[in-house]
């Protein structure tokens, strides 16, 4: 018969990492939409470490919940140094190609769709090229796109403290139910 009580560390901790794997996903959907390459590739490696510390909390191994708590200092790292891209503090500028490697011009996605946008296309008609460029206007935004990046990176943060200030206390020995 199961036992019904009070979550335990371990349950805490397996929910904040489907909870994590649930948030890295949809910011890795958004990421692929604006072409941003060292956000994605940061994503992957996140995603990953997600699922060995979940691996690791089910089956009790200990060395693999420390890389995942070693990981989300240096993933509180990466956010801080995102929010920081976007609010273009220290010299950053949210409009360079560092996030892209240079690879594009893309800039986040929410920055042509964020919520209430209205996105304009002008042709580019002097400019005889083989692609049709065009350049694109965007008005009347409810909230402008670095303030979403920043909420997104902010949210991965709160889960990452909150990882880092529950930690779970490994059993030797699996607790039998009768």
């Amino acid at each position: 018969m199961w036992k019904m009580g009070c979550c335990t560390g371990r349950c805490t901790l397996i929910l904040l990492c489907s909870l994590q794997l649930l948030v890295a996903l949809e910011r890795q959907v958004f990421d692929f939409l604006g072409y941003q390459w060292a956000p994605i590739l940061a994503n992957f490696l996140h995603i990953i470490i997600v699922i060995l510390g979940f691996f690791g909390t089910i089956q009790y191994r200990s060395r693999y919940i420390v890389v995942y708590a070693v990981w989300t200092a240096v993933w509180v790292t990466w956010n801080v140094f995102i929010i920081c891209f976007y609010l273009e503090v220290g010299g950053l500028s949210k409009d360079s190609d560092l996030l892209t490697f240079n690879i594009s011009e893309h800039q986040s996605w929410w920055s042509e769709h964020g919520p209430g946008c209205v996105r304009r296309e002008m042709h580019m008609t002097q400019i005889k090229a083989s692609s049709a460029n065009s350049y694109i206007s965007v008005m009347d935004c409810v909230i402008e796109y670095q303030y979403i990046e920043v909420l997104h990176s902010s949210v991965q943060i709160l889960i990452s403290v909150c990882v880092n200030e529950n930690p779970v206390r490994t059993q030797t020995s699996h607790t039998s139910y009768s």
